[in-house]
């Protein structure tokens, strides 16, 4: 046997087939695929191709189609609705088309669309569809509406500003000033002439019901619900007042606290004067005496018109009314305008002096006296001012009466009426004979322009 023959298992190499060269044998070893040769009649069929693997049938259900496709979607929309709502949320938030402040009436019952329509038409917003959608976000967030009202828009307001605004209900507050010391039928026609309250009022409240103060309420407020908040308050006043009163007063009801707190409110405006004037009335009260208050005699002349318009005449003194202090005995029948909440707190706790009298100083206070001779002194140096007034002021050339003097009629005045009792206010007497008219008291608070407080 031939020892070097391939074939033999003697090498321990795999043996060769035959007809396969040794680079062939190189090359299937390495891999690479070579043709095989072939005959022609093998190398004319067709080759077959292997089959693709068939997808499962659970990877082409429907359902799994639909689910893939739905996933897709939303994927999408996801993506387009983040990129919108950061361009949404940035232009919700930028400032607003308002070049100044503007004052909007969203009237009651208008939907979202209508009140985007009638901002966008005042020129408070240019985006309507972004405003819709950020207060209807807006809303579902705060469990809340839009409201209806007056609203002041800042300039260049946002988007989200407006929004805030309306849920919020920033309305615009308006303010009725009502000043102490008018009637009620000045006070209604106060009231009657704000164009911005609603409504009319069935009639004029009764005198000394209605607290003056600074009231606020919003544009569609009417006039009667402004009337039930001023008798409302006036009523806690007067308790608060009455609860808190001096022992010893010598009136017996809240209604003739009022009484009493009304003649106060018209003698004088000065804050640290109404405890004394108080007092006046009360000692005098306590004495039996008349008060002789000149506004009584106007309330008596004119009732709720409230200014008399001119000086009060000599004869006017001693006209009998039912409010006149200088004919009747203590306090007239109901108050002759309505009192503050100082006034009333001045009748129910007065100083304790033993005034009796009180005179104009002058300079828009009064001198007070205990007694009759000081009084008169006051009175004397009350004259002297008036005197040195007249001197220094021209007098007038059409005709006109002469400027307001001092009201020497108050309680304790210089030329009393004659037949008054002695002691009373106007028994202080002089030596000058009284002038045909009273002249007007300087000093007091011109918006009650009463005759003789102006």
């Amino acid at each position: 046997m031939d020892q070097s023959n391939p074939r033999s298992d003697q090498t321990g190499e795999a043996t060769r087939p035959s007809g396969m060269s040794e680079a062939g044998e190189k090359a299937k070893k390495s891999g690479v695929s070579r043709i095989a040769p072939r005959s022609p009649r093998a190398a004319l069929e067709p080759e077959r191709v292997p089959q693709l693997a068939r997808r499962s049938r659970r990877a082409r259900h429907p359902i799994v189609v639909v689910g893939n496709a739905i996933v897709f979607i939303a994927a999408l929309v996801a993506i387009v609705g983040g990129v919108a709502a950061v361009i949404a949320k940035q232009r919700f938030e930028a400032p607003g088309p308002l070049e100044g402040e503007r004052v909007v009436n969203i009237p009651r019952g208008l939907g979202i669309k209508d009140i985007a329509d009638l901002l966008q038409r005042e020129g408070v917003i240019d985006q309507p569809l972004i405003f819709m959608a950020g207060a209807k976000a807006t809303q579902f967030k705060m469990h809340d509406d839009l409201k209806y009202g007056e609203y002041l828009f800042q300039r260049q307001a946002s988007l989200r500003d407006v929004v805030d605004t309306l849920i919020e209900g920033k309305v615009v507050q308006h303010q009725l000033t009502i000043p102490e010391g008018l009637t009620s039928e000045q006070i209604v026609a106060r009231i009657l002439e704000n164009d911005v309250l609603s409504g009319g009022l069935k009639e004029i409240p009764k005198e000394g019901t209605l607290l003056p103060e600074s009231y606020r309420f919003t544009r569609g407020t009417t006039r009667e619900q402004i009337v039930q908040r001023m008798q409302q308050a006036q009523r806690h006043s007067v308790q608060d007042a009455w609860e808190r009163r001096s022992s010893d007063l010598p009136i017996q009801t809240p209604y003739q606290l009022v009484v009493l707190a009304s003649i106060i409110e018209k003698e004088t405006g000065r804050a640290d004067e109404r405890s004394r004037v108080a007092a006046v009335f009360i000692n005098r009260l306590k004495q039996k005496m008349k008060l002789q208050s000149d506004p009584t005699i106007i309330y008596g002349l004119v009732g709720g018109r409230g200014a008399l318009g001119r000086p009060i005449m000599r004869s006017e003194i001693d006209q009998p009314t039912p409010y006149n202090t200088y004919t009747i005995n203590g306090l007239p029948p109901g108050p002759i305008a309505n009192p503050g909440r100082a006034a009333l707190e001045a009748a129910a706790n007065p100083s304790r002096t033993r005034d009796l009298y009180f005179v104009a100083d002058g300079g828009g206070g009064h001198l007070f006296a205990d007694n009759l001779e000081q009084h008169q002194r006051n009175v004397a140096r009350l004259r002297q001012i008036e005197q040195q007034q007249k001197e220094t002021t021209k007098p007038p050339s059409d005709g006109a009466s002469p400027p307001a003097g001092a009201n020497a009629y108050a309680p304790g005045s210089a030329s009393a009426p004659a037949g008054a009792q002695p002691g009373a206010a106007s028994s202080a007497g002089s030596a000058t004979p009284s002038p045909p008219t009273r002249p007007q008291q300087p000093g007091s608070r011109p918006r009650q322009q009463n005759g003789s407080r102006q």
